[in-house]
């Protein structure tokens, strides 16, 4: 049976990713060896990362000036990265869920931290839209998508200083203006790759303006000196992420990626919208994500939760489960997720309200 994955990530990854990397774990580039033996310091290897490199810049259109690298520890390592890094003297934060959260407990370790506005109260179901940010903070940052809340901030903001953002479960899914930023970060897991690789891009001038003394490996600046490869990267994510866009250029690029994303979120919103036994976790239209649509049972139908996902899973649909910090539903959109298994789901959605 056809698998319909819906994980919040590791997530489903595209078959054209799956398939080169599988034949890269047998025979990469002809050398006889595989991905997973070969030296990250060979020319074939080189030629790769390269190659992944150049890809981002043209598909996310970066200007001259921004580094793009690949490096370990996941998001969270960004955490502290960023302010050790960028944090001078005070940095703005704005609180939409829990990894905007734990950078925000980072960030706090090196200088001052404003807080600028926070949804915790309202359990992250919405934006803040009302919020200062002061023009002499160092930067600001935000977390533009909120897998465990479905909310998603998916227009650059526009505030007096420098732009930093954790972009991991919707980079590649819209433009985005590097003319306003210093640091872009994102886990591998949802749009790009395997979990094992962290993508960040970041502008030059931004570095070397703090006082403090920078352990080596957290050093921005060593790993753009070092191409990548100051310690041995993480060959096979950094692989598969390059097949994701190469098919990423086959697809047409950032727009036709937003547009079949948006086509996607509209069909499956519109299913919840008009159910009687559905409902969203974010109302406002405008805070809700395109990546990870969060619903659950109205009140009436809440003990059918498990009745639902066990009538999914015999469709081939899995991944549906709710964050256990918030229960209910989420499905995952991410951009290797055809328009076909939301229908899928969709239908499976009104069959089961039609028989109860």
């Amino acid at each position: 049976m056809k698998k319909h994955n819906f994980y919040a990530g590791p997530s489903i990854l595209s078959e054209y990713t799956i398939q080169n990397t599988a034949d890269a774990i047998l025979n990469f580039a002809d050398t006889g060896l595989s991905i997973l033996e070969v030296s990250h310091r060979s020319k074939e290897f080189q030629a790769v990362i390269d190659e992944a490199s150049a890809l981002v810049k043209e598909l996310l259109n970066v200007p001259e000036g921004f580094h793009v690298l690949w490096l370990g520890g996941g998001a969270s390592l960004q955490f502290c990265m960023v302010p050790f890094n960028l944090l001078a003297k005070r940095a703005a934060y704005i609180d939409t869920g829990t990894w905007a959260s734990n950078a925000i407990k980072e960030a706090k370790l090196f200088g001052e931290v404003d807080v600028v506005a926070s949804s915790k109260d309202a359990n992250y179901t919405f934006i803040p839209k009302d919020y200062t940010v002061p023009a002499d903070a160092d930067y600001f940052h935000y977390t533009s998508n909120n897998t465990i809340y479905g909310t998603e901030i998916r227009k650059d903001p526009d505030v007096p200083c420098r732009l930093v953002a954790d972009m991991s479960s919707d980079i590649f899914s819209r433009p985005i203006d590097f003319t306003k930023y210093d640091l872009v970060y994102a886990g591998a897991q949802k749009n790009l790759a395997p979990a094992g690789v962290t993508l960040v891009i970041v502008r030059e001038d931004a570095l070397g303006h703090v006082d403090r003394p920078i352990p080596t490996m957290l050093d921005y600046r060593t790993h753009i000196k070092k191409g990548s490869m100051f310690n041995t990267p993480p060959v096979l994510p950094i692989y598969s992420a390059l097949q994701t866009l190469r098919y990423y250029k086959q697809l047409g690029g950032i727009a036709a990626l937003e547009r079949r994303d948006l086509d996607k979120a509209a069909l499956l919103y519109n299913a919840i919208d008009e159910s009687k036994m559905f409902k969203g976790t974010v109302t406002d239209p405008a805070d809700r994500s395109i990546m990870n649509v969060c619903f659950v049972m109205t009140p009436e139908y809440q003990e059918l939760e498990k009745q639902f996902i066990d009538f999914c899973t015999a469709r081939g649909i899995v991944g549906i489960k709710g964050h256990r910090s918030v229960g209910g539903f989420r499905a995952s959109l991410y951009n290797a997720l055809p328009i076909a298994s939301v229908q899928v789901l969709v239908e499976a959605m009104k069959d089961f309200e039609a028989t109860h």
